[in-house]
C-alpha cells in the first residue's frame, strides 16, 4: 500500500479545513478514501499517510488527496472540470522506438508559482507514480522541465550509445548514455531496462539539446525545477499507451490544481502519419441502475439520493430517472471500471456504519454440487491411469498460450497493469501450463504422465463481467515412446469408467501433428482435442521426448453424462 509525506500546512489550504494537530478527526476525514494517518511528525508538520485503495494513483499526491475529499467533507460538491488550451509544443515520434519505448505523451503548465514544499510535493508524486503505477519505471517514467529553456519543437528519437553526451541531473560533467549508465545511481538502477536494445530512447528539442534520457534522468541544464521556475514541461514516456497517458493526466492535474494554466501537446507518430492531443481532460458516461445499486448494499435508495450521494463523491450527473442514474465519471478517476465501482462510492458516501446490518436466519443443509463430485470422480480416474496431477498459474502470458502452442492468437482476457511480465492474462486453455511444466522438469526421470483439472476463462458477451470460468481438464504423456495409441488408450479408460461413450473425429489441429490428432466427440459433440504434439510445440518448450496430449471441456462432458442418464 502506497505511503505518502503530506505538509499538513498544504494539505488544511488546499482541502479548505483545519485539523490543530487532531490526528483522530485527519483519519475520520481519511476513512472516505480508505487512507489512515500512520504517523505525524513535529515540528516539521509531516504527515504520514497510507492509501489503501492501491487502485487509485490519484490520490497519491496532496493536490490529488485534497480534490478527491472535498465533496466529502461539503467544501465543493460535484464535478470538478478541467479545461486546456491546444496551443503547447509538438513532438514527433521516431518509428524506431516501436520495439522499445514508443509511446509519449507531453503537456505544458504555464503560470506556476512554485516553492521548495510545492517541489518536493511533486517530485514525491513523480516518485511514487515511476515506482508504482510505471512499474519501477518499466511502464512509464515521468520527466519535468522548465519550459523557458526549450525550444520547441521536441523529437523523441533513438541514439546510439556512444553518440550523445550531456550532463545528467546532480552531475556537473557531461557523460555518454553508456557512461550514465555505469556511473549515475540512476543509471545503475534503471539500466536494465534499456541495455537489452542496440540504440536508446533520448528527447531533444529543436536545437538538438538533450531534455532526457528516459527512462532513466534529465538533463541537468533543461530537467531541474527550482522555485524560480514559472513555466513546466511535463512528459511521460512508456511502453503502454493508457498507463503513458493517465500518469501525464494526474501529474497535470496537480499543478492544475496549484494555479497552473494548462495547455495540450500534440504528438505525431511518423509511422502511418498518427496524431494525438494530451492530456485529454473529458469525462465518460456510466449507467447506474438504481436497483442493482440497492440489491448490492442492501437499502432502497432513491435513484434523486444516489444522486446526490454520487455528487458528493466527486461526480457529475448527466441525467436521473427512476430506474437509473447516468453518471459523469471525472477524467482523473481511473479506477473507475464497471458501474460496481459507482455503487462502492455510493456505499462510501451514505456511510457504512448507517447502514443497518442483518443477520440472515435461513435453514440449509451442506452438500457437495453434483458437478464437484464429477470432478473429484475424474481427479481419481486419472490419478488411477497413473498420471500425476499438478496446479498451475491461472495467469499466464499470450507467448505461452499461442508462440510456444503453435497456433494463431484469440480474444482474451489480459491485465490492464501486470506487475510481472509473465503473468499478463488469464489463460483459455490448460495444455501450455502442462507444457511448461514438463519443460520445467526434464532432469525427473521418465516416462512422465500428467493432469490438471481447473478453471479457465473464456470471452463471454451475454455476462455481466463479459467472461465465464468453465472447469477444462489436460493430460501430457512425454517419454521416448509417447504416441497417439497411448493417448487414446488413456481417454478410452477415462470414459468408460465415467460410463460415457465416446468417439473420434479426424481432425487438424496446429499444436498437433497432422494425420495424428483427433477431436473428443461426446453425445455428438467435439468436446475436446487430442493427439500427439507438434514437433515445433516441443521445440518451443526445448522437450528432447515425443509427447502425447488431450484437453477437453470437463463442464460440457458433465452435461453429456447428466444426458445419458435420461
Amino acid at each position: 500500500m502506497p505511503t505518502i509525506d503530506v505538509d499538513i500546512a498544504e494539505f488544511e489550504r488546499l482541502l479548505g479545513l483545519h485539523f490543530r494537530g487532531n490526528m483522530e478527526k485527519l483519519d475520520d476525514v481519511l476513512a472516505f478514501v480508505k487512507s489512515e494517518a500512520k504517523m505525524f511528525t513535529e515540528p516539521e508538520g509531516i504527515v504520514s499517510i497510507e492509501i489503501k485503495d492501491t487502485n487509485r494513483p490519484d490520490l497519491w499526491g496532496v493536490e490529488g488527496l485534497a480534490r478527491a475529499l472535498r465533496g466529502y467533507t461539503k467544501v465543493e460538491e460535484g464535478l470538478r472540470e478541467y479545461a486546456i488550451a491546444k496551443t503547447g509544443v509538438n513532438v514527433e515520434v521516431d518509428d524506431r522506438l516501436k520495439n522499445i519505448r514508443p509511446f509519449i505523451a507531453c503537456s505544458t503548465i504555464t503560470g506556476n508559482s512554485l516553492n521548495d514544499t510545492i517541489i518536493r510535493g511533486l517530485m514525491h508524486l513523480q516518485d511514487k507514480l515511476d515506482q508504482t503505477y510505471g512499474r519501477n519505471r518499466q511502464k512509464t517514467s515521468i520527466g519535468i522541465y522548465d519550459l523557458d529553456l526549450i525550444s520547441p519543437p521536441l523529437k523523441y528519437t533513438v541514439a546510439n550509445p556512444h553518440d550523445f553526451a550531456f550532463v545528467p541531473l546532480g552531475f556537473s560533467e557531461k557523460m555518454s548514455l553508456d557512461e550514465i549508465l555505469e556511473r549515475h545511481p540512476k543509471g545503475i538502477e534503471y539500466g536494465h531496462i534499456v541495455k537489452k536494445h542496440s540504440v536508446y530512447p533520448i528527447l531533444l528539442d529543436a536545437e538538438e539539446k538533450v531534455l532526457s534520457f528516459p527512462p532513466i534522468i534529465n538533463s541537468n541544464d533543461l530537467g531541474r525545477i527550482t522555485e524560480t521556475t514559472r513555466n513546466l514541461l511535463i512528459e511521460v514516456t512508456g511502453t503502454q499507451l493508457d498507463t503513458v497517458l493517465n500518469t501525464l493526466k494526474l501529474v497535470t492535474l496537480s499543478l492544475i490544481d496549484r494555479g497552473g494554466k494548462p495547455s495540450a501537446s500534440t504528438i505525431h507518430y511518423l509511422d502511418g502519419d498518427l496524431e494525438m492531443t494530451t492530456p485529454d481532460f473529458g469525462t465518460k458516461q456510466v449507467d447506474l441502475n438504481v436497483e442493482y445499486s440497492n440489491k448490492i448494499i442492501g437499502l432502497k435508495l432513491s435513484a434523486k439520493k444516489i444522486a446526490e450521494l454520487l455528487t458528493t463523491a466527486g461526480f457529475g450527473i448527466e441525467k436521473v430517472t427512476d430506474e437509473n442514474v447516468i453518471v459523469l465519471v471525472p477524467c482523473y478517476r481511473i479506477d473507475i471500471m464497471h458501474p460496481i465501482d459507482l455503487v462502492e462510492d455510493v456505499a462510501i458516501a451514505y456511510g457504512f456504519n448507517n447502514i443497518e446490518p442483518i443477520w440472515r436466519d435461513l435453514p440449509t443443509v451442506g452438500s457437495v454440487m453434483p458437478e464437484q463430485r464429477f470432478v473429484d470422480v475424474t481427479r481419481e480416474l486419472m490419478t488411477g491411469l497413473g498420471y500425476q496431477e499438478i496446479l498451475t498459474y491461472t495467469m499466464t502470458n499470450p507467448d505461452n498460450l499461442f508462440s510456444k502452442m503453435n497456433t494463431e492468437r484469440t480474444r482474451l482476457v489480459e491485465i490492464a497493469n501486470p506487475k510481472v511480465v509473465t503473468l499478463t492474462c488469464l489463460r483459455n486453455w490448460l495444455l501450455p501450463g502442462v507444457m511448461e511444466f514438463l519443460s520445467n522438469n526434464q532432469s525427473v526421470e521418465f516416462p512422465q504422465k500428467v493432469f490438471e483439472l481447473g478453471k479457465v476463462t473464456l470471452i463471454d458477451e451475454n455476462r455481466e463481467t463479459k467472461t465465464r470460468d468453465e472447469n477444462w481438464v489436460a493430460a501430457a504423456t512425454s517419454h521416448s515412446n509417447a504416441s497417439f495409441s497411448e493417448i487414446k488408450a488413456a481417454l478410452n479408460s477415462l470414459f468408460i469408467n465415467l460410463g460415457l461413450d465416446w468417439n473420434l473425429e479426424a481432425t487438424s489441429h496446429p499444436s498437433f501433428i497432422e494425420g495424428r490428432t483427433g477431436n473428443i466427440i461426446v453425445e455428438g459433440k467435439a468436446l475436446g482435442v487430442f493427439g500427439e504434439l507438434n514437433p515445433r510445440v516441443l521445440q518451443f518448450w526445448k522437450l528432447e521426448n515425443p509427447a502425447a496430449a488431450f484437453e477437453m471441456n470437463a463442464e460440457k462432458i458433465f452435461k453429456a453424462k447428466n444426458l445419458s442418464k435420461r
